[in-house]
């Protein structure tokens, strides 16, 4: 089979010569640390990673972030804006950049992570005004999206399988930049506030989807975390209310212009008791199925024929802190319950630490190459 076929077949929850797998990418210190032990190599390369996909995405935003959301923040006097962002160990925790939706991100006391920022002026606005005029992305604007005809068909050449990048898509979104107790607030006492502004982020992602699927992509990323460790953030039939219906509508919108467009939603976290609904309007890909929050056999035997699982393989326990040995009794165990028959993109469960030892990331790719095949 060639990459493209595998994965594809591999999605639809059929069985293909072997298990696709990658190692998910690295959080920036451990992306520091191993670029400097590979030597300037390619992370895939120096592990050995068979590649099977590449991600496609709207082109970076050209808008002046500074001149256009400075204004909604009341950040301290002492923070320095950086046009290229944040991310290196040596800057100052008042240093923060800003996303193209204006929430900002500041560096927090562990360098992997930031501080997520929602604008002031919108999380204390009082009117729906307000929240009708605040500047969104330009992800409407032609130089964003002109480009992904050509780019699909260069990993279509490759042999490769094309996967959009669209995360935290509506819900994720929405509370940046409103903020998250006040957004939650808004679905129980101001529902037209929180209308107004999932709806118009919603508009968005609709015609990013349709971009998309115009282009030829083969799978669609989409999700918003709405897990925690062992519970949903809020009720399913809050779920149901506010984000349910805006999903259906971003994966309705690119399968009336490529039917056979493969949807996978990622959510960290529990969120079992909604699994059904993601199947009810569409969804064909799970991901990650942390094995800390849910049992990864149990959701093959009870959704199995409706879903296929990307990840499964925990960041928490094993890979961390177990030995390579462990790991690669894991990967095989998920490979014999959850890839049996197909349905299994085998990956960790989230971007790699430094905690996680190179060896155990070896081990991973040996046992994923060694266990995987059919």
């Amino acid at each position: 089979m060639t990459p493209r076929e595998r994965v594809l077949t591999t999605l639809r929850r059929r069985q293909p010569d072997r298990v696709p797998y990658d190692i998910n990418g690295f959080n920036r210190e451990a992306l520091r640390l191993v670029t400097e032990k590979a030597g300037g190599l390619d992370p895939d390369a120096y592990f050995g990673v068979e590649k099977d996909v590449a991600w496609v995405g709207f082109k970076d935003t050209g808008l002046d972030l500074h001149e256009r959301y400075f204004k909604f923040h009341r950040l301290p006097e002492n923070s320095q804006y950086s046009e290229s962002g944040i991310g290196r160990e040596e800057r100052k925790p008042s240093v923060f950049s800003l996303n193209e939706w204006g929430t900002a991100f500041v560096v927090g006391s562990d360098v992997s992570y930031d501080h997520f920022v929602a604008p002031e002026a919108i999380v204390n606005a009082t009117s729906i005004k307000e929240v009708e005029e605040y500047p969104l992305s330009d992800l409407d604007s032609g130089y964003r999206y002109r480009h992904l005809k050509a780019e699909v068909k260069s990993i279509r050449d490759k042999e490769l399988a094309s996967v959009a990048c669209m995360p935290m898509t509506i819900f994720e979104v929405a509370w940046q930049i409103r903020g998250f107790n006040e957004l939650l607030t808004d679905f129980l006492v101001n529902p037209d506030t929180a209308t107004c502004l999932l709806d118009r982020i919603t508009d968005l992602r609709i015609f990013q989807a349709q971009k998309f699927a115009e282009a030829g992509t083969d799978i669609i990323h989409i999700g918003d975390d709405v897990g925690m460790e062992h519970q949903l953030m809020m009720s399913p039939d809050v779920w149901e209310r506010w984000l349910k219906p805006r999903l259906a509508k971003v994966i309705r919108a690119a399968r009336e212009i490529k039917p056979d467009t493969i949807f996978f939603y990622h959510s960290d976290g529990y969120i079992q008791p909604i699994i059904p609904d993601f199947i009810e309007i569409g969804v064909d890909v799970l991901n990650p199925v942390q094995p800390e929050c849910m049992d990864p056999a149990e959701l093959k035997r009870l959704y199995g024929d409706r879903l296929a699982f990307w990840g499964t393989v925990g960041i928490q326990h094993t890979l961390p802190f177990g030995t390579p040995e462990e790991v690669k009794a894991e990967v095989r165990e998920r490979i014999e319950t959850v890839g049996k028959g197909g349905g299994l993109y085998l990956s960790p469960t989230h971007v790699l630490a430094p905690e996680v030892p190179h060896a155990n990331i070896f081990a991973f790719v040996e046992a994923a190459r060694k266990y995987g095949k059919y």
